[in-house]
């Protein structure tokens, strides 16, 4: 009998120890050793989250020493918990938060959670920032957001949640920045969003919300950042949205706006960027937005709007961009924009603008991108448009005249030069040894002539030098009348990938290094007067309209040829018409199967995963082209990795119109292989793991190609 009463007590006393060691958990670090438990966590960004044998016997929270865990200065409390970037997944469900009376701050962003927001969130009355970025949450956003009365930041970017927007978020009073961009919200936005009291940062851009813009918004005296582009609205630009008074950053791009832009907006005086490109706006650019003085940036670019640039804008002196491109506009470039202190980039291309530059453009000493092309200009080149350090120089498909300036040859700082399809003259001054960074030039298509260059190091030469041109890619100098010999040091441009030096006179021999250059693909030298031997490496590539050329695979250089006697030499030439006629009928009949498969199969398809906002095939290709838009990449073209050869590694970069930028890779593939690659890169797009990069979605193009972004 003892010894059973020894057993009963040592049984007793085993289990008061392990309810005592339960009880030394205090609630909040079992709370969160809960949350652990949801999710998936590849990386062990949580393997310090542990309590250690015997539990917790100290009054404080065991959980204060745990990693993105933040205490109060006695550690009794919970007030902040930061799981932001550490690789975790799951979907949450939320019965452990009503633990965290006194928590301030939540940062769940940069990671892989998904499902449905977890309502219990909501039991967190004391929360003051909320962060939930870059995640996967989806569904409607819940009922419940209006119990967190402390609010101040709510950052919902780049997630996948639908329905409408959450009407209720505009009862919190004390709210400054409201993100809500990059998800599948649908439906117009609410006129209660008109009623925040401190509101300072709004973005809704790139959902799929419609209706018509909320005259309502411009009850917003506090906010200073308003985002809603990207979106496909009905009507025009509420000119209430004047009245917001404190706004200093404005972007309602890719909106299907139409109508007017409101001369109200002038109103908005503390203003510095606004965005308006890429909508139906019609009729003139308002004269009075002079009265925006603080305004850097405006880009207005890819609408409807007509008439002049008004000579008002010479007092905007904080102007930086000046986006006007791709509209209906005409008359002459104000002489003040040329005066604009502070203009670094002037893209109005694509207009019907007339008349002479202003003379005084570059000399503010910081102008680095002018873009004309494709206007109707007149005059020579301002003498010193390099002044500030010129970047690039577009200004193809006008009327300019005159010699090229030889300020452009001592322009050290050019990236790109495009001059063509003008009516400029005189000698090319063009010096590679002057241009470092120079990697495109198009010249072609101008009235640039030949003769003996002054400086007799260079005597015989109606061309550049080609001394340092180890970054040039392109160049383009048809269509002249340059005469002289091919440069035999083009060897140094190592990064040649097309020369185009037809309908000149030049003379001469073709330079055999030109066959050593690793990246030439085209190489055109058709209707020149080059004469002597092909290099042996480039077959017939070269001999169009140069009948003076010989040697293989062309007729033998020496006399011999003559055996034919003139009536061989005449059946020769039928032979070579017959031929010419074949091959171009094959051509013709390529290219016409080739236009007409392109017209079902050429467009780009996007296949898009969870995660990625409502974004077209169109704006992903156009954005990672933005940066060559303004030099007239044709629209039709596809080549969205075209910088980037198909046996390369490398990535090209696109920036999405929300702001974000993504990577994008070119893969080469045959027919036959594309849809069981199809089939495994949408496997990829829903698998989640700590060694694989996440991929947004897929662009498709016919059978042969595929790019991931």
């Amino acid at each position: 009998m003892e010894i059973f009463h020894c057993f009963y007590f040592g049984v007793l006393l085993a289990f008061t120890c392990m309810v005592a060691a339960v009880l030394a958990v205090d609630p909040y670090s079992e709370a969160l050793l809960s949350l652990k438990s949801e999710l998936t966590d590849d990386d062990n960004s949580l393997d310090d989250w542990l309590v250690p044998p015997g539990g917790n016997t100290e009054e404080k929270v065991q959980a204060c020493s745990w990693s993105g865990v933040k205490c109060d200065r006695n550690s009794t409390v919970v007030i902040a918990l930061d799981l932001s970037m550490k690789n975790l997944g799951g979907e949450l469900t939320g019965k452990q938060f009503g633990v965290f009376a006194e928590l301030v701050d939540l940062n769940l962003s940069y990671n892989s959670f998904s499902g449905q927001l977890p309502v219990g969130i909501f039991n967190l009355t004391n929360l003051k920032s909320f962060d939930i970025s870059r995640n996967n949450f989806s569904g409607q956003f819940p009922d419940g957001m209006s119990s967190l009365r402390n609010l101040v930041v709510l950052d919902a970017f780049s997630n996948s949640f639908s329905g409408p927007l959450p009407i209720e978020v505009s009862e919190l009073e004390h709210l400054k920045v409201f993100n809500l961009a990059g998800s599948y919200f649908a439906g117009p936005i609410p006129s209660e969003y008109g009623s925040f009291k401190s509101l300072e940062f709004i973005h809704l851009a790139g959902n799929y919300l419609d209706g018509n813009i909320p005259p309502e918004l411009g009850r917003l005296k506090t906010v200073t950042h308003m985002e809603i582009g990207y979106n496909s609205y009905e009507g025009g630009i509420p000119w209430q949205m004047g009245n917001m008074s404190e706004l200093q950053y404005l972007d309602i791009a890719g909106a299907n706006l139409s109508g007017p832009i409101p001369k109200q907006l002038s109103n908005l005086t503390k203003l510095e960027s606004l965005f308006l490109f890429r909508n139906q706006l019609t009729g003139l650019v308002p004269w009075e937005f002079r009265q925006i003085v603080p305004l850097a940036s405006l880009d207005l670019s890819d609408n409807h709007l007509s008439g002049p640039i008004p000579e008002s804008f010479a007092e905007l002196k904080n102007l930086k961009l000046l986006s006007l491109m791709y509209n209906e506009m005409n008359g002459t470039v104000p002489p003040g924009i040329g005066q604009l202190p502070s203009l670094e980039t002037l893209l109005i291309w694509n207009n019907f603008f007339s008349g002479s530059l202003p003379q005084d453009l570059g000399k503010n000493l910081k102008l680095n991108w002018v873009d004309v092309s494709t206007n109707n200009f007149i005059g020579s080149i301002p003498p010193d448009i390099c002044a500030g350090g010129l970047v690039k120089l577009i200004l193809f498909s006008n009327n300019f005249t005159g010699s090229l300036s030889p300020s452009i040859s001592n322009c050290s700082s050019l990236v790109r030069l495009r001059i063509e399809d003008n009516s400029f003259s005189g000698e090319i001054p063009l010096k590679f040894s002057h241009l470092p960074d120079i990697t495109y030039v198009d010249l072609s298509r101008n009235k640039f002539t030949g003769g003996i260059p002054t400086d007799i190091s260079q005597a015989s030469r109606n061309l550049p030098p080609f001394h340092s041109c180890k970054s040039v890619s392109v160049i383009e100098l048809s269509v002249n009348k340059l005469s002289g010999s091919f440069p035999r040091d083009v060897s140094n441009c190592q990064a040649l990938g097309k020369i185009d030096l037809a309908d000149n006179k030049l003379t001469g021999h073709i330079p055999e290094d030109l066959a050593s250059l690793p990246a030439l693909s085209i190489l055109d030298l058709s209707r020149d007067n080059f004469s002597g031997p092909i290099p042996a490496k480039f077959g017939a590539s070269s001999s169009l309209g140069n009948p003076k050329l010989c040697g293989a695979p062309l007729g033998p250089c020496s006399a011999s040829i003559t055996i034919f006697g003139s009536k061989g030499t005449r059946k020769l030439t039928w032979i070579l018409l017959l031929c010419a006629a074949v091959v171009v009928l094959i051509v013709a009949s390529a290219f016409g199967i080739f236009y007409i498969r392109r017209g079902s199969k050429g467009r780009w398809k996007m296949v898009s995963f969870s995660g990625l906002p409502r974004f077209t095939a169109s704006d992903v290709l156009r954005s990672f082209s933005s940066s060559e838009s303004v030099e007239a990449v044709p629209p039709e073209s596809n080549s969205v990795c075209k910088a980037v050869p198909a046996e390369s590694n490398s990535v090209c970069k696109a920036v999405l119109p929300t702001g974000i930028t993504v990577s994008v890779k070119k893969i080469e593939l045959e027919a036959k292989t594309m849809k069981k690659a199809t089939e495994f890169m949408t496997r990829l797009g829903v698998a989640r793991h700590k060694n694989l990069i996440r991929l947004l979605g897929i662009l498709l193009q016919q059978a042969t190609s595929l790019c991931l972004v």
